[in-house]
C-alpha cells in the first residue's frame, strides 16, 4: 500500500475502537466458530491456563490466527488476572506476556485501565518476540482509540512489517482512514483508494480481497452517525453507486472461487459482504453468504445503523433466503 498523509483531526463516530462494535448482550462471541478457542476461554476463566497454553503453540506463526485468538481471549474480564498469574509463573513465556498485554489493552478499551501501562505491557511483549505482530496489534488499537492520529499509521507500518496482510489491522486502519473528511464526489474518499491498493497488492487467496466492501461499511458508519446519510442503510443509497456496484461483483465473485475457507476472522468478511449485499437490493447473493454465515454474526457492520444490530442481522437473513 503506497504511504499515506496523516489523519485529519476528524471527529469519530460512535464505535468500539477495535474496529468491531460490541454488543454487551452477549449475543455476539468474539470467538466465531473457533471451537479450540471457546474450549480454552473457558478454562482459562476458571484459573486453568494449560488449554490456552497448548492453543497458542499450536497456533504458531498464523499470525492472523494468533491475534484473533488473543484478542477473543484478552476480551475476558478475568484475563488481565489470569495472564498476570501464567506471568508470574513463567516469567520468559511470550504467550502469557502477549495475553497479559492484550487484557490490559481490552482493559483500556473499557476505560478500566490507564493507556500507558498498556501500550507498556505492548512494548514488553514486542520486545520478547520481535516477529509477532500481535503486541503491535495491541498497539494498533489504543492508537486507534486514543492517539495521537500520527500513531496509527506509523504503528500500521509496523505491524505490516512483520505480516503484511494482517487482517485485523488493515481493518483497523481502514475503519480510522473512514473518518477523515470528504473531498469531491462520495465514492472519490480516499479510504476506498486505500482500501482497492491493499486488496490489489495482496495475494489472489487473500481475504483482504474484501477490503473494499469494509471501507463502504465503514464510510457508511461515519456518514450515518454525522447525519448526511440515514439511518436505513437500504434506503441510503450508499451502495447504488457505479464503484459500490463494481467492488460488491469482484468481492463476491472473488468469494466463489476462494478456495481457503478457514481463515479465522473470514465469517467478518462475510457478514459484512452480506450486509452489503443486503443493502444493494441483492438478496439471492447474500442469501448465498447468510447460509455460509450460520447464526455466526459479527457487530461490524450491523450495529452501525441498529440498535438492535442481532435482529437486524436475523431480518437481512430471513429477508435474503425467503423464511
Amino acid at each position: 500500500m503506497p504511504p499515506l498523509p496523516p489523519l485529519l483531526g476528524a471527529r469519530r463516530a460512535a464505535t468500539d475502537p477495535s474496529g468491531d462494535t460490541r454488543d454487551d448482550s452477549g449475543a455476539f462471541d468474539a470467538a466465531l466458530d473457533d471451537a479450540e478457542l471457546r474450549t480454552a476461554r473457558a478454562a482459562l476463566a476458571q484459573g486453568r491456563r494449560q488449554a490456552a497454553r497448548s492453543l497458542l503453540v499450536h497456533t504458531g506463526d498464523d499470525w492472523d490466527r494468533r491475534g484473533h485468538r488473543l484478542t477473543a481471549l484478552a476480551q475476558d474480564p478475568c484475563a488481565a488476572a489470569r495472564a498476570g498469574a501464567w506471568l508470574a509463573a513463567e516469567p520468559d513465556s511470550a504467550d502469557a506476556a502477549t495475553l497479559l498485554a492484550l487484557a490490559l489493552v481490552q482493559r483500556a478499551l473499557r476505560g478500566e485501565e490507564e493507556p500507558g501501562r498498556a501500550r507498556a505491557a505492548c512494548d514488553t511483549a514486542a520486545a520478547l518476540v520481535p516477529a509477532d505482530p500481535t503486541p503491535w496489534l495491541g498497539l494498533l488499537l489504543l492508537a486507534r482509540a486514543f492517539g495521537p492520529e500520527n500513531e496509527l499509521l506509523g504503528t500500521f507500518a509496523e505491524l505490516r512489517r512483520r505480516h503484511r496482510e494482517h487482517h485485523h489491522a488493515h481493518h483497523l486502519l481502514i475503519a480510522g482512514l473512514a473518518e477523515r473528511a470528504a473531498a469531491g464526489l462520495t465514492e472519490d474518499h480516499e479510504v476506498y483508494d486505500a482500501a482497492e491498493a491493499a486488496a490489489a497488492e495482496a495475494p489472489a487467496d487473500s481475504p483482504l480481497a474484501v477490503l473494499p466492501v469494509v471501507a463502504y461499511a465503514e464510510r457508511y458508519r461515519v456518514l450515518a452517525a454525522a447525519g448526511p446519510a440515514p439511518a436505513d442503510p437500504a434506503a441510503s443509497r450508499h451502495w447504488s453507486g457505479p464503484r459500490a456496484r463494481r467492488i460488491l461483483c469482484a468481492s463476491f465473485d472473488w468469494w466463489l472461487e476462494w478456495e481457503h475457507d478457514e481463515h479465522p476472522r473470514r465469517l467478518i468478511d462475510l457478514n459484512h459482504l452480506a450486509f452489503a449485499l443486503s443493502c444493494a437490493g441483492r438478496p439471492a447473493e447474500a442469501a448465498a453468504l447468510f447460509q455460509r454465515i450460520g447464526d455466526h454474526a459479527t457487530p461490524a457492520p450491523w450495529t452501525y445503523a441498529h440498535r438492535d444490530p442481532l435482529a437486524a442481522f436475523r431480518t437481512a437473513r430471513t429477508r435474503a433466503l425467503g423464511q
